[in-house]
């Protein structure tokens, strides 16, 4: 008895991997769609993505061509292969767009794209195909039961999108303590991010970063040209603190900030002598 479950799964096995490579070569269509639509709700991805593959450019114009295009897409969506996932996936929705399955393929599209989104520090042009994907769905199904999710794959994506540009920001700002000359676009880049992403969780930091590259900067700086380059240094505490007033960096916030009314002060004293 121990031996006949195995020795009745492997028939199973058997019977079902000869009667897939028999419907493979087959010629008729039918057997292939009983059989890929057996497959797809077995679970069996692979083998019935294969079939879809060979059965879906027969159906073009037919009532089941619907049926077959959703199911295809699918498939490669569930095994994983997003970029062509993404890409079945739109080709459905703009062939049938009144299907009663445009919105869910219009959701697994973007969520394809949202799959093939790299980590931060990589190149985001695939992350952007996604958040504009994912716009275009949250925008035209409000009311759909993928709604919630699509808002949370955008929000995770323009996080991510926030945190890169932040860090090319900080990353100006690090090789700064280096090279001055490299403190000027450590500020130009904290003022585009702090301007583009207002709502930002690296906000506060960006505001801090970009009062010490300007503080450092004008420290830095040749005797003629520090004073205005010290007010603005300035100008960026005050906007820290007006945003921030229990700021996390608050303690080396004002210790910079002395250095730079010290330096303020010299230049009042000299106009004074004169």
């Amino acid at each position: 008895m121990r031996l006949l479950a195995p020795i009745l799964i492997l028939a199973v096995l058997l019977q079902s991997c000869s009667e897939y490579q028999k419907v493979l070569k087959n010629e008729e269509v039918k057997p292939k769609y009983d059989l890929a639509q057996k497959f797809y709700e077995e679970g069996d991805m692979k083998r019935a993505n294969r079939l879809f593959e060979q059965i879906a450019p027969k159906y073009v114009g037919k009532p089941q061509g619907e049926r077959v295009m959703f199911f295809l897409a699918d498939t490669y969506f569930k095994r994983k292969d997003f970029n062509t996932a993404g890409y079945q996936y739109e080709r459905f929705v703009k062939s049938y767009p009144k299907s009663e399955k445009v919105a869910e393929a219009s959701f697994y599209g973007a969520k394809s794209y949202f799959e093939l989104s790299p980590r931060h520090s990589l190149d985001q042009t695939d992350t952007d195909k996604a958040l504009a994907k994912l716009q275009n769905f949250i925008n035209a199904y409000p009311d759909s039961e993928y709604f919630d999710e699509a808002n949370a794959m955008a929000k995770e994506l323009t996080t991510k999108k926030e945190r890169k540009a932040y860090e090319i920001a900080k990353q100006f700002n690090k090789i700064g303590e280096f090279d001055f000359t490299f403190l000027t676009p450590a500020v130009s880049a904290f003022d585009n991010f702090i301007s583009d992403f207002p709502g930002s969780i690296y906000r506060e930091d960006a505001m801090y970063y970009r009062f010490e590259s300007a503080s450092q900067y004008a420290l830095n700086s040749f005797q003629a040209l520090q004073r205005p380059r010290l007010k603005e240094a300035k100008e960026y505490y005050a906007t820290l603190k007006k945003q921030f007033p229990e700021t996390k960096y608050a303690e080396k916030a004002d210790k910079l900030l002395e250095k730079v009314n010290e330096e303020l002060e010299g230049f009042q004293q000299l106009t004074e002598a004169k």
